[in-house]
Parts: C-alpha cells; sequence; structure tokens
C-alpha cells in the first residue's frame, strides 16, 4: 500500500526533474533565469500531492504557483523576454497532478514537452528560413479540412443504398488533400525524386485512387517534377499489390496463395518501370537534391481543395453505380459484383469473395477471378483519375506502365 502511494510521487518528480533539466541547460548563460531542477521537481510534486487532496486543491494551488512564477520570472523576461518557461512550469504542475490517476499519460505528455523545448532552435529556424506564407496558409486550410470540418459530419448513410455518407466522403476528401500535402513536404525534405517516391508508396496503403490523383496534380502542376509524379503513382501501384495478398490473406490463405505469382508478377513489372523512370530522371531537371523550383513560386501549392473534391465526387459515383448493379444482379454474378466493388476500392471486392471461398459458398478458382475482376477495375478507375487530375501527358504514361504491369498480372495467372 505504501508503494502504490508513493510512486505517483516519485514520477511526478522525475517529471519535474527531466523538465527542469532542459529549461536549465537551454538557459544556461543566463544568470537571473527562473527555475532549474529543483524549482519544477518540487512545482510537479506539489501537484501530485494537492491532487491527493482534492481537484479543488489542484484549481487552488494552480493560480497561487501562476503568480508566484510570473513574480519569479519577471526579472529575467526583462533581459531576456518569453513565456515559454512560465507556462512550461504551469504544465509541470500538472502534469505532477496527473500523476496520480494517469501516471503512463503524464510521462508520455512531459517527454513531448521536452522534445519540443529541446527543439526550438530547429523549429524556428524551419519556420523562418524554410516556410513561405503561402505554406503556412495552405497548413491552416488543412488543419480546417481535416479537424474542424471532419468532426462536424454525420457518420451515417444517406440517399440511395446508403452511399452518401457525409463523412466518409469528406474523410476521402481529407486523405487525397493529406497525401498531397504528404508528397509536397516530401520534395521539400528530401527532393523530388525521393520525396514522392516514398509519399507515394506509403499513401498507397492509404488509397491508391487518392494517391494517383495527388500526384497526378503534382505532375501537372509543375513540368519539372513530372517523372517524380509519375513514380509516385506507379510506387502507390506497387503498394496496392503487397497490401492485395495482404488483406486477401486473412480472408483466405488459399486464394492468396494463388494470386501470390500474378500479384508479384505485377508489382514486378512497375518496380522496373520506376526505377527506369528514376535512372533517366538523374539527368532531368526534377533530378536535384533539393526543392526543384523555387520556395515562393505562386502556381505551386501543398493544399488544393478543388480537385480534391472532384476525385471524391467521381469515386462516390461509381459506388454508387457498383452498389446498384449488385442490388440487380444478386450473389451469382459474383465476378461482376467484385468488379464493380473494385470501381469504388480495389480491395473490397477481392477481400468478400476471398471470404465467400473460406465459407466454402463459391470455389477458389472463382474467388481467384473476383479478385482479379476488383483488381481490374480499381485499376481503370486509376487511369481515370490519372487522365483527370494530370492530365494527357500523366494519364498517358501511367496508363502505358499500368496496363502492362495488368497484362503481366492476367498471363501469369492464367498460366499458372
Amino acid at each position: 500500500m505504501l508503494w502504490s502511494q508513493l510512486e505517483p510521487v516519485l514520477v511526478a518528480l522525475a517529471i519535474g526533474a527531466m523538465i527542469g533539466a532542459e529549461r536549465e541547460r537551454s538557459h544556461r548563460n543566463v544568470p537571473e533565469h527562473f527555475g532549474g531542477v529543483r524549482t519544477f521537481a518540487v512545482l510537479a510534486v506539489a501537484g501530485s500531492l494537492a491532487q491527493l487532496v482534492s481537484t479543488a486543491t489542484v484549481a487552488v494551488g494552480l493560480g497561487a504557483f501562476a503568480m508566484l512564477i510570473a513574480a519569479g520570472s519577471w526579472r529575467s523576461m526583462t533581459t531576456h523576454p518569453g513565456s515559454t518557461t512560465v507556462v512550461t512550469a504551469l504544465t509541470t504542475y500538472l502534469l505532477g497532478a496527473m500523476t496520480e490517476e494517469r501516471p503512463q499519460l503524464a510521462v508520455g505528455v512531459a517527454v513531448v514537452t521536452v522534445a519540443i523545448l529541446m527543439s526550438k532552435d530547429r523549429v524556428h529556424r524551419v519556420l523562418r528560413e524554410r516556410v513561405t506564407d503561402l505554406e503556412l496558409e495552405d497548413a491552416v486550410k488543412l488543419a480546417v479540412v481535416a479537424l474542424v470540418i471532419l468532426p462536424l459530419l454525420p457518420d451515417r448513410g444517406l440517399g440511395p443504398y446508403g452511399v452518401l455518407n457525409p463523412f466518409r466522403i469528406w474523410l476521402l476528401v481529407v486523405a487525397i488533400t493529406g497525401i498531397g500535402w504528404v508528397g509536397y513536404i516530401g520534395v521539400r525534405v528530401f527532393g523530388a525524386r525521393r520525396g514522392l517516391l516514398v509519399s507515394g508508396a506509403a499513401g498507397g496503403f492509404v488509397s491508391a485512387s487518392a494517391t494517383t490523383g495527388a500526384m497526378g496534380r503534382i505532375g501537372r502542376q509543375d513540368s519539372s517534377r513530372f517523372r517524380s509524379a509519375l513514380v509516385g503513382a506507379l510506387a502507390a501501384s506497387v503498394s496496392t499489390m503487397a497490401q492485395l495478398l495482404l488483406v486477401v490473406g486473412v480472408g483466405s490463405p488459399q486464394v492468396a496463395r494463388r494470386l501470390a505469382l500474378p500479384a508479384l508478377a505485377a508489382a514486378g513489372v512497375l518496380i522496373i518501370a520506376v526505377l527506369l523512370l528514376l535512372r533517366s530522371s538523374r539527368v532531368a531537371p526534377d533530378s536535384s537534391s533539393g526543392p526543384s523550383v523555387p520556395v515562393d513560386e505562386p502556381d505551386i501549392r501543398a493544399f488544393a481543395l478543388r480537385p480534391a473534391l472532384v476525385l471524391a465526387a467521381v469515386i462516390t459515383t461509381t459506388v454508387l453505380i457498383s452498389r446498384w448493379a449488385a442490388d440487380q444482379l444478386g450473389r451469382s454474378g459474383i465476378v461482376a459484383i467484385a468488379a464493380l466493388a473494385g470501381l469504388a476500392d480495389g480491395h473490397a471486392g477481392a477481400v468478400s469473395a476471398a471470404t465467400l471461398a473460406a465459407k466454402g459458398e463459391i470455389s477458389v478458382s472463382v474467388a481467384v477471378w473476383a479478385a482479379s475482376a476488383s483488381i481490374g477495375a480499381n485499376t481503370l478507375v486509376k487511369l481515370v483519375i490519372a487522365f483527370v487530375s494530370g492530365g494527357r501527358r500523366f494519364g498517358v504514361g501511367f496508363a502505358v506502365r499500368v496496363l502492362l504491369a495488368a497484362l503481366a498480372f492476367v498471363v501469369v495467372q492464367v498460366v499458372v
């Protein structure tokens, strides 16, 4: 019993000492600076002890310490203005109070707080030297789209077949704009060649269609990044093949084994296409290790809402059509239904067919062809999206390589 009562106090002591050590180190050249290891350790312990008494005591203590901290730091603030230490001290007190009921959360928040405090110079340098006003504006817009509008939308099906789900549709918009943002930041950090490759491969596990649309927009906006954007779109399709085997394997390992060689063949063709594009881009304008365009160029934006809305409308329409067709055909047309489901999501029809095969309702061979039809239909959707978002040049470049991969998939499946 004694240890259970003492543990929160010791955790609070460790939290306060950790934060205080960072504050003392970062202000070692400021003789009159407020607070160090001892001060912050005592603040955290005081918060823990106050919580033992009551929540009201914590509130009273917070007000009292706020006045004491403000008075104690007044002298140092006249020569070294800044409120970070004052806010950090109050945060330390509250973290100490949290240790009584949520010690793990308190420790996690404390570690994140120290990391933020230690990254002061790096963050300031990036914000002042690398981030433009347009990028900051786009970041705020993305936050509004994802964190303000999305939570307010109802998560329920409306309209025919319940397809018009406001939350799900807007979540797709968030995914498309978010992937575009990640791609833009990847280019700024890693350079055009590597940044779009990484973001494309990662985005493919979220939504290959959305990633294709985002990469098409990037390639259309800046011709110097055309090859890199095409690489990102193709990398997303590689991720789709990997994800196909994973999700189908959950439904039916037998179906996944039958799909393994065709999927690997298609992925191999796409990987070869990516490598050839990367090799050719070494002598192209987008092969630099840094940003391929000036950071203040107004035509290149990290956030674009209108293309995302168009793509979300296209995908939602395909979902509605597929649901209507499935309702008309019934289970007897499982391959056709899987193909129609693939118009909305390449894995939906495949997983459904694999599940039916695992239950013995259809044969493994039928399930394999149904999964293939689902992926094929989704490939057609990606081709349409590539032309819509990236224009004719991007669409043709994407289509030639993806259709070669699809041909490899079909040939291997038929032969094997």
